[in-house]
Protein backbone atom coordinates (compact mmCIF):
# COMPACT_ATOMS: atom_id res chain seq x y z
CA UNK A 1 0.00 0.00 0.00
CA UNK A 2 3.06 2.26 -0.16
CA UNK A 3 2.55 5.50 -2.02
CA UNK A 4 2.90 9.26 -2.24
CA UNK A 5 0.73 11.62 -0.21
CA UNK A 6 -1.40 13.59 -2.67
CA UNK A 7 -3.74 15.30 -0.18
CA UNK A 8 -4.26 15.91 3.53
CA UNK A 9 -7.82 17.05 4.33
CA UNK A 10 -9.57 17.74 7.61
CA UNK A 11 -12.63 15.56 8.06
CA UNK A 12 -15.89 17.51 7.72
CA UNK A 13 -17.46 16.03 10.83
CA UNK A 14 -14.35 15.99 13.00
CA UNK A 15 -11.80 18.77 12.64
CA UNK A 16 -9.49 16.89 14.98
CA UNK A 17 -8.89 14.24 12.32
CA UNK A 18 -7.28 14.35 8.89
CA UNK A 19 -7.88 12.11 5.87
CA UNK A 20 -4.69 10.98 4.15
CA UNK A 21 -4.77 10.34 0.38
CA UNK A 22 -2.10 8.25 -1.32
CA UNK A 23 -1.71 8.33 -5.09
CA UNK A 24 -5.01 10.19 -5.38
CA UNK A 25 -7.03 7.71 -3.29
CA UNK A 26 -8.22 7.89 0.32
CA UNK A 27 -5.92 5.68 2.36
CA UNK A 28 -6.64 6.22 6.07
CA UNK A 29 -7.49 8.79 8.73
CA UNK A 30 -5.21 10.17 11.42
CA UNK A 31 -5.47 12.48 14.43
CA UNK A 32 -4.55 16.01 13.36
CA UNK A 33 -1.65 16.04 15.82
CA UNK A 34 -0.12 13.01 14.06
CA UNK A 35 -0.95 14.20 10.53
CA UNK A 36 0.79 17.51 11.29
CA UNK A 37 4.11 15.76 10.69
CA UNK A 38 3.13 14.74 7.16
CA UNK A 39 3.25 16.76 3.93
CA UNK A 40 1.89 16.47 0.42
CA UNK A 41 4.47 14.85 -1.85
CA UNK A 42 5.93 12.73 0.93
CA UNK A 43 6.37 9.06 0.10
CA UNK A 44 5.37 6.48 2.69
CA UNK A 45 6.49 2.86 2.64
CA UNK A 46 4.53 -0.03 4.16
CA UNK A 47 6.39 0.12 7.47
CA UNK A 48 5.73 3.85 7.87
CA UNK A 49 2.04 3.37 7.06
CA UNK A 50 1.77 0.55 9.60
CA UNK A 51 3.40 2.80 12.22
CA UNK A 52 0.97 5.66 11.47
CA UNK A 53 -1.99 3.33 11.75
CA UNK A 54 -0.66 2.06 15.07
CA UNK A 55 -0.39 5.66 16.28
CA UNK A 56 -3.96 6.25 15.15
CA UNK A 57 -5.17 3.16 17.03
CA UNK A 58 -3.42 4.33 20.20
CA UNK A 59 -4.87 7.84 19.94
CA UNK A 60 -8.38 6.50 19.41
CA UNK A 61 -8.07 4.14 22.36
CA UNK A 62 -6.56 6.90 24.49
CA UNK A 63 -9.57 9.13 23.79
CA UNK A 64 -11.90 6.26 24.71
CA UNK A 65 -10.01 5.77 27.96
CA UNK A 66 -10.15 9.50 28.79
CA UNK A 67 -13.89 9.45 28.26
CA UNK A 68 -14.18 6.40 30.52
CA UNK A 69 -12.14 8.20 33.19
CA UNK A 70 -14.21 11.39 32.92
CA UNK A 71 -17.06 9.92 34.99
CA UNK A 72 -14.99 8.88 38.01
CA UNK A 73 -11.49 7.60 38.82
CA UNK A 74 -10.84 4.04 37.62
CA UNK A 75 -8.42 1.27 38.44
CA UNK A 76 -5.94 0.08 35.81
CA UNK A 77 -7.87 -3.18 35.47
CA UNK A 78 -11.13 -1.31 34.84
CA UNK A 79 -9.54 0.65 31.99
CA UNK A 80 -8.10 -2.53 30.51
CA UNK A 81 -11.48 -4.30 30.69
CA UNK A 82 -13.25 -1.36 29.08
CA UNK A 83 -10.84 -1.29 26.15
CA UNK A 84 -11.00 -5.08 25.79
CA UNK A 85 -14.79 -4.82 25.49
CA UNK A 86 -14.26 -2.40 22.62
CA UNK A 87 -12.04 -4.99 20.87
CA UNK A 88 -8.88 -2.88 21.20
CA UNK A 89 -5.67 -4.77 20.44
CA UNK A 90 -3.59 -5.78 23.45
CA UNK A 91 -0.48 -3.91 22.28
CA UNK A 92 -2.58 -0.74 21.94
CA UNK A 93 -4.04 -1.23 25.42
CA UNK A 94 -0.54 -1.54 26.86
CA UNK A 95 0.51 1.69 25.17
CA UNK A 96 -2.58 3.52 26.46
CA UNK A 97 -2.18 2.24 30.02
CA UNK A 98 1.51 3.20 30.04
CA UNK A 99 0.65 6.70 28.80
CA UNK A 100 -2.16 7.21 31.32
CA UNK A 101 0.07 6.00 34.13
CA UNK A 102 2.91 8.27 33.05
CA UNK A 103 0.72 11.39 33.14
CA UNK A 104 -0.81 10.42 36.49
CA UNK A 105 -4.31 9.54 35.29
CA UNK A 106 -3.96 5.89 36.37
CA UNK A 107 -2.73 5.15 39.88
CA UNK A 108 -4.22 2.15 41.66
CA UNK A 109 -3.12 3.30 45.11
CA UNK A 110 -4.80 6.69 44.69
CA UNK A 111 -7.83 4.97 43.19
CA UNK A 112 -8.14 2.67 46.22
CA UNK A 113 -7.91 5.65 48.58
CA UNK A 114 -10.58 7.45 46.57
CA UNK A 115 -12.85 4.40 46.68
CA UNK A 116 -12.56 3.98 50.45
CA UNK A 117 -12.98 7.70 51.17
CA UNK A 118 -16.00 7.87 48.89
CA UNK A 119 -17.59 4.91 50.67
CA UNK A 120 -16.89 6.39 54.10
CA UNK A 121 -18.47 9.68 53.12
CA UNK A 122 -21.52 8.51 51.20
CA UNK A 123 -22.18 4.81 51.81
CA UNK A 124 -20.02 3.32 54.58
CA UNK A 125 -18.96 -0.31 54.31
CA UNK A 126 -16.96 -2.60 56.52
CA UNK A 127 -13.40 -3.65 55.78
CA UNK A 128 -14.53 -7.03 54.43
CA UNK A 129 -16.86 -5.40 51.91
CA UNK A 130 -14.28 -2.80 50.89
CA UNK A 131 -11.65 -5.49 50.39
CA UNK A 132 -14.05 -7.43 48.15
CA UNK A 133 -15.00 -4.33 46.12
CA UNK A 134 -11.38 -3.37 45.53
CA UNK A 135 -10.50 -6.92 44.48
CA UNK A 136 -13.39 -6.76 42.00
CA UNK A 137 -11.86 -3.55 40.63
CA UNK A 138 -8.60 -5.42 40.05
CA UNK A 139 -6.52 -3.64 42.69
CA UNK A 140 -3.48 -5.61 43.86
CA UNK A 141 -3.76 -7.28 47.31
CA UNK A 142 -0.75 -5.41 48.71
CA UNK A 143 -2.25 -2.04 47.75
CA UNK A 144 -5.59 -3.01 49.29
CA UNK A 145 -3.86 -4.02 52.51
CA UNK A 146 -1.91 -0.75 52.71
CA UNK A 147 -4.94 1.44 52.05
CA UNK A 148 -7.24 -0.43 54.44
CA UNK A 149 -4.61 -0.18 57.17
CA UNK A 150 -5.67 3.48 57.38
CA UNK A 151 -9.39 2.61 57.55
CA UNK A 152 -11.26 3.03 60.85
CA UNK A 153 -13.94 0.33 60.75
CA UNK A 154 -15.35 1.17 64.19
CA UNK A 155 -15.95 4.78 63.20
CA UNK A 156 -17.61 3.75 59.93
CA UNK A 157 -19.80 1.19 61.70
CA UNK A 158 -20.89 3.73 64.29
CA UNK A 159 -21.87 6.17 61.55
CA UNK A 160 -24.08 3.53 59.92
CA UNK A 161 -25.53 2.16 63.16
CA UNK A 162 -26.44 5.54 64.63
CA UNK A 163 -28.38 6.45 61.50
CA UNK A 164 -30.17 3.10 61.44
CA UNK A 165 -30.93 2.67 65.15
CA UNK A 166 -33.75 5.27 65.41
CA UNK A 167 -35.69 3.40 62.70
CA UNK A 168 -35.53 0.24 64.80
CA UNK A 169 -36.16 1.84 68.18
CA UNK A 170 -39.77 0.67 68.29
CA UNK A 171 -38.71 -3.00 68.31
CA UNK A 172 -38.30 -5.22 71.32
CA UNK A 173 -34.66 -5.31 72.54
CA UNK A 174 -33.98 -8.77 71.09
CA UNK A 175 -35.40 -7.80 67.69
CA UNK A 176 -33.55 -4.49 67.79
CA UNK A 177 -30.25 -6.28 68.31
CA UNK A 178 -30.94 -8.88 65.62
CA UNK A 179 -32.09 -6.37 63.00
CA UNK A 180 -29.22 -3.95 63.59
CA UNK A 181 -26.66 -6.77 63.67
CA UNK A 182 -27.93 -8.15 60.36
CA UNK A 183 -27.96 -4.68 58.82
CA UNK A 184 -24.32 -4.04 59.73
CA UNK A 185 -23.22 -7.53 58.72
CA UNK A 186 -24.72 -7.08 55.25
CA UNK A 187 -22.50 -4.04 54.86
CA UNK A 188 -19.38 -6.03 55.53
CA UNK A 189 -18.63 -5.07 59.12
CA UNK A 190 -16.90 -7.65 61.31
CA UNK A 191 -18.84 -9.27 64.13
CA UNK A 192 -16.16 -8.12 66.57
CA UNK A 193 -17.00 -4.55 65.58
CA UNK A 194 -20.76 -5.05 65.46
CA UNK A 195 -21.44 -6.78 68.80
CA UNK A 196 -20.20 -4.12 71.27
CA UNK A 197 -21.66 -1.32 69.16
CA UNK A 198 -25.11 -2.92 69.00
CA UNK A 199 -25.04 -3.58 72.76
CA UNK A 200 -24.07 0.03 73.42
CA UNK A 201 -26.93 1.37 71.30
CA UNK A 202 -29.41 -1.11 72.75
CA UNK A 203 -28.41 -0.07 76.28
CA UNK A 204 -28.82 3.56 75.29
CA UNK A 205 -32.33 2.93 74.03
CA UNK A 206 -33.24 1.02 77.20
CA UNK A 207 -32.01 3.85 79.38
CA UNK A 208 -33.89 6.37 77.27
CA UNK A 209 -37.08 4.33 77.57
CA UNK A 210 -36.61 4.02 81.32
CA UNK A 211 -36.21 7.80 81.71
CA UNK A 212 -39.33 8.40 79.65
CA UNK A 213 -41.35 5.92 81.71
CA UNK A 214 -40.15 7.59 84.92
CA UNK A 215 -41.39 10.93 83.66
Amino acid sequence: MAGTITALRFQKRNRERVNVYLNGQFAFGLPAIVAAHLRVGQTLDDEEIAHLRQQDAVERAYERALNFLSYRPRSTAEVRRNLHRKAVDETVIEAVVERLTRVGLLDDREFARYWVENRVQFNPRGERALRHELREKGVAPEIIADVLAEFDEEEAARSVAEKRAPRLAHLAPRDFRRKLTDYLARRGFAYATIKPLVEELADGLRESSYVESEE
